[in-house]
């Protein structure tokens, strides 16, 4: 059977959490900040809980097992393509893929290499560039282009490895915004907003032996799939639409972070 089909499930039963909620995308300055990147309405997170235990090795079951659950089916929130309003998914999901994202990342001096290497100015300030494409993003400073313009000088800067971790695709995310983002000319913006959301995500403990922290979340890339094609996060593929499943083993909660490219909350 191909990974990601329905087969035996292995028992995952799924609720709800509505009482569970996210500060990091609520509070005044984050609304404000999000309006500005055109992601305000368009982004959010859901809590649910579950019931067995969490095998990292077996995500593409326990993710099918999602989709496929009873409490999951009503409450689980996409945007429409057509409307633009939040709505259910209303389709059987067939099949789906769940792609590793690492997530070992507990401080933010790993984004410290922007100033060292002059991306970002000692006071805070993105150096800006000549104006280029990367379709569809405009890139209008030093920024953008070592997120996004593979053969430039500075692309380097992050391996691989690097831009895999889940901290630097939040960060990422942040930086290139909706449809109708205004860029920030100051770096903090984007380093506080990407550091509240992801400890309000990620959970974390105090190994017993060693005392030191770690993380304790699995992450995953979600992609759904129903009888016509891609189904959620959106019938349309884009670099900036997503839904990351942050799995808490101890816990027995997943959090789940949408994102819907387009227009934002006008102010």
């Amino acid at each position: 059977m191909a990974a990601g089909e329905p087969g035996d499930l292995g028992g995952y039963y799924f609720r709800f959490l509505p009482q569970k909620t996210f500060q990091s995308l609520s509070t005044p300055e984050t609304t404000s900040r999000l309006r500005q990147w055109s992601m305000l309405g368009r982004i959010k997170v859901q809590a649910f809980g579950f019931d067995q235990t969490f095998q990292a090795y077996r995500k593409d079951d326990f993710v099918m097992a999602f989709f496929k659950d009873p409490n999951v089916i009503p409450n689980l929130k996409l945007l429409s393509d057509s409307s633009g309003q939040w709505i259910t998914l209303g389709t059987e999901v067939k099949k789906i893929e769940a792609i590793n994202v690492p997530c070992t990342q507990l401080s933010m001096s790993f984004f410290n290499r922007l100033y060292d290497e002059d991306i970002v100015r000692d006071n805070g300030h993105i150096v800006k560039c000549l104006d280029s494409f990367c379709d569809p993003f405009l890139i209008s400073d030093e920024l953008r282009k070592v997120l996004l313009v593979e053969d430039s000088e500075k692309y380097e800067v992050f391996s691989q490895p690097d831009r895999e971790e889940f901290l630097f695709c939040l960060f990422k995310h942040l930086c290139l915004g909706g449809a109708l983002c205004q860029f920030e000319d100051v770096l903090s913006p984007y380093l506080e907003t990407t550091k509240l959301i992801y400890k309000d995500l990620v959970s974390v403990r105090k190994n017993p032996q060693t005392k030191k922290i770690q993380i304790t979340s699995s992450v995953f890339k979600v992609t759904a799939y129903d009888s016509v094609g891609m189904c959620y996060p959106s019938t349309k593929s884009h670099e900036q639409t997503f839904s990351y499943f942050i799995v808490d083993p101890i816990m027995r909660h997943v959090h789940v972070l949408y994102h819907c490219y387009g227009v934002g909350e006008m102010p």
